[in-house]
């Protein structure tokens, strides 16, 4: 008996050896849902009359304990998901049972455990991997442990390696007899979703704080924050990640890459192709950004609620979805890496430089006279910017810069020949190392760049006449843990203006090429005595504004002074569609005095021309006619818009109905057309939307909607409404979802 039970091992070996090594010409391995099933057996060299293999063991069914209450998704975090295969988390055990046609014998019988994925498995890539039967099971090593034996049963303990593919594999047991192998038939009732392993210390995206991997995994509803730095504007985000078929969108997004299946496993290259495919430039992703205002064959990005329509529609048309904005790639691509258990989480940065060439200047040219000269400023300041970050270990990089890790899915700038941005380590960008991949010096001319006032001289000279080194990154902030309020992360991007290692990482960002000398003739000038400055009042659509401007003049000299205000609509990019507004006016200025300009702003002049985001932007510059200094100032504010009342009514229970209602009363003057209300809420309400055809002056609208919801604890309702002419309006309400009374 021991002599066959040698000759079955030294064959097992080498049937793993013939049928999936070898170094050979095999097609590229790049889709999780291409499969190619393995023969339920394969014969050992010529087979004796009358053997049956139906005499060895069998197998007869398995288990693999995958309701959302078994151990196995309670253990790995994966209970939330809405899906009925068993979903598992990397380098962490799990139990399966196998019933044979008879009891198992150690002594004569030997079985394993395989996973397959994709078309052409192949051991040495991962795609295929035999999973031996072990005594003990091995921290990092794939292995199976029996660790109980009952009649015809056996269930066992399995450990998958905590670098392995994340996708959904195929599962099969295969039995050795002396003349070959019986191996199960394909079942998708056995398939497997491993995932990435935030709880595993072994794997590359390990969070070792339990607060942080409930909100950076486990959290399906975020908030986005928006709006200008001194008018701060949140809206929550739906991002769905374990509602029903979102995984299975989420490996489709990288098979549309054609991301080599072997290259899964690794949160770096798996993180780089999500930020190129979330955005459809160059790649036919899953977003197609628009910045012009015009929606005709889409929704517009501010009606959005969540991820989970963009997805599915993705997935279902197999085209990109339109629209999106960078709040809008955020969110999507956030749901991507949480789904796939990578913490993720949306930063936003106010006074966000989109340099071109990265050269750490934003160059703004003004004409003699004090106006923006367009054609020449070619870089743009938004109002803010979201992109993400990822949690990970970096070994390609030196030791100190693993963890978050900034990747930006909105389309800005080419990186190795597609639209896609990092990851790149935060601790690297504060500390100027722009030489390490990817986009460093991108992500560091975004949070670090000087503002640049130059004149352009009728005469082809150029004059540096300000320059304003604290205007970008002026406040990063993300969602705090645990709740819904802003934690402030700047200093995680930048040191403090001013101090000595500020300096220093700017000089390490220089060093490293990351900008050039200044291109221009002549030195900056000395700083004028005279001060402006100017406040915007609260804005509110609709209504009127008054923007005060105020001179301060420090010398004992009289000063005359001729001032420019250009008013404009821009798009929260810091790009201008039109100017609505332009006034010239001169002040006098008397010895150590200061002086108020008012200028009032009329609805009228600014609400025919209103973009996605309304943001007005003013400009204001003046020259000092003795002197001839030029003094610059610019800022935004985001106009106050109306908000959606949503109402609750009936039993806030699991499984019992409620009826939610949204409201919404029209502010303006005009009468609103083409009006669609969205309305989103994970565990109450999949996304549903209504569309009115008309909101007159003041009147109201009521929408019901009959709710069920399936998840228990506190929950959001997001609603957003968009039309022709009025969009960005928002509102949601927290509810408090009960557990099913049990009878």
């Amino acid at each position: 008996m021991d002599l066959l039970m040698d000759l079955v091992k030294l064959r097992m070996s080498e049937t793993s050896r013939i049928a999936f090594g070898g170094r050979r010409a095999v097609p590229p391995n790049n889709s999780n849902a291409a499969e190619d099933d393995l023969p339920t057996l394969e014969p050992q060299g010529v087979m004796p009359r009358g053997v049956n293999l139906q005499e060895f063991l069998n197998v007869t069914s398995i288990h693999l304990f995958k309701e959302r209450w078994d151990t196995n998704k309670v253990d790995h975090h994966t209970d939330k998901y809405e899906n009925n295969k068993l979903i598992v988390r990397r380098g962490q055990s799990f139990y399966i049972q196998i019933d044979f046609n008879r009891p198992y014998d150690p002594r004569r019988d030997l079985f394993r455990v395989e996973y397959v994925i994709g078309r052409y498995p192949q051991e040495n890539k991962g795609t295929y991997i035999p999973v031996p039967i072990v005594s003990e099971l091995q921290s990092g090593k794939w292995g199976a442990k029996i660790v109980m034996r009952e009649d015809r049963s056996v269930r066992l303990s399995i450990q998958s390696s905590p670098e392995c593919i994340v996708g959904k594999f195929r599962m099969y047991v295969a039995v050795w007899t002396p003349y070959g192998i019986i191996r199960t038939s394909r079942n998708p009732e056995t398939d497997t979703y491993i995932l990435f392993n935030p709880w595993c210390e072994d794997d590359a995206v390990y969070l070792d704080n339990e607060k942080e991997r409930e909100e950076y995994v486990l959290n399906d509803i975020g908030v986005i924050f928006y709006g200008e730095v001194n008018d701060i504007k949140t809206r929550s985000w739906s991002y769905g990640q374990f509602e029903d078929g979102i995984l299975d969108t989420c490996l489709y997004v990288m098979d549309r890459a054609q991301m080599d299946l072997s290259g899964r496993g690794n949160p770096i290259k798996v993180s780089r192709v999500g930020s190129a495919m979330v955005n459809a430039k160059d790649d036919e992703g899953v977003l197609v950004g628009s910045w012009d205002n015009i929606y005709a064959y889409g929704v517009p990005p501010s009606a959005w609620t969540g991820s989970v329509d963009i997805l599915l529609e993705y997935q279902s048309s197999e085209n990109p979805v339109r629209y999106g904005q960078c709040w809008v790639f955020a969110g999507v691509f956030n749901t991507f890496l949480r789904c796939l258990g990578i913490p993720a989480r949306i930063v936003t940065n106010y006074f966000s430089a989109h340099d071109n060439d990265a050269n750490l200047q934003m160059d703004i040219f003004l004409e003699e006279d004090g106006n923006v000269n367009s054609k020449l400023t070619k870089d743009s300041v938004w109002n803010y910017h979201c992109w993400n970050e990822a949690w990970m270990t970096r070994p390609d990089l030196p030791v100190g810069f693993g963890g978050w890790q900034a990747v930006d899915s909105t389309p800005q700038e080419n990186s190795d020949g597609m639209y896609r941005c990092g990851p790149a380590s935060v601790q690297a960008i504060k500390h100027g190392h722009v030489c390490f991949q990817f986009d460093a010096p991108f992500v560091f001319a975004e949070v670090n760049s000087d503002l640049i006032y130059i004149t352009a001289k009728k005469d082809g000279t150029h004059v540096v006449e300000n320059v304003d080194a604290t205007h970008i990154g002026k406040l990063i902030v993300t969602k705090q843990i645990g709740g819904d309020g802003m934690m402030d992360i700047t200093d995680t991007y930048k040191f403090q203006e001013g101090q000595e290692e500020e300096r220093l990482a700017l000089e390490t960002a220089l060093m490293y090429g990351a900008k050039k000398p200044l291109n221009t003739e002549g030195v900056m000038k000395s700083r004028s005595k005279v001060d402006m400055d100017f406040e915007v009042e609260n804005a509110v659509l609709g209504k009127d504004l008054k923007l005060t401007i105020t001179f301060r003049n420090n010398s004992h000299n009289h000063y005359t002074i001729t001032a420019y205000l250009s008013a404009n609509i821009t798009f929260y990019t810091g790009v201008s569609k039109a100017e609505f507004k332009k006034e010239t006016f001169d002040v006098t200025l008397e010895p150590l005095s200061f002086k108020k300009e008012a200028v009032l702003i009329q609805a009228g002049e600014y609400m025919g021309q209103l973009l996605e985001q309304a943001s007005l932007h003013f400009f204001v510059t003046a020259r000092i006619n003795e002197t001839r200094d030029v003094l610059a100032k610019q800022k935004s504010t985001v106009l106050t818009i109306p908000k959606l009342i949503i109402k609750v009514r009936g039993a806030q229970v699991v499984g019992s109905d409620m009826i939610v209602t949204v409201e919404f009363t029209n502010p303006l003057k005009e009468t609103l057309r083409n009006v669609w209300i969205h309305l989103d809420g994970p565990g109450i309400t999949r996304p549903v939307r209504k569309m009115f055809r008309e909101i007159r002056p003041n009147s109201t609208v009521q929408w019901e909607e009959v709710c069920r919801p399936w998840v228990s604890g506190p929950r959001k309702l997001i609603a957003s409404m968009s039309s022709d002419s009025l969009r960005h309006v928002y509102g949601e309400l927290d509810v408090q979802i009960q557990r099913r009374p049990s009878m």
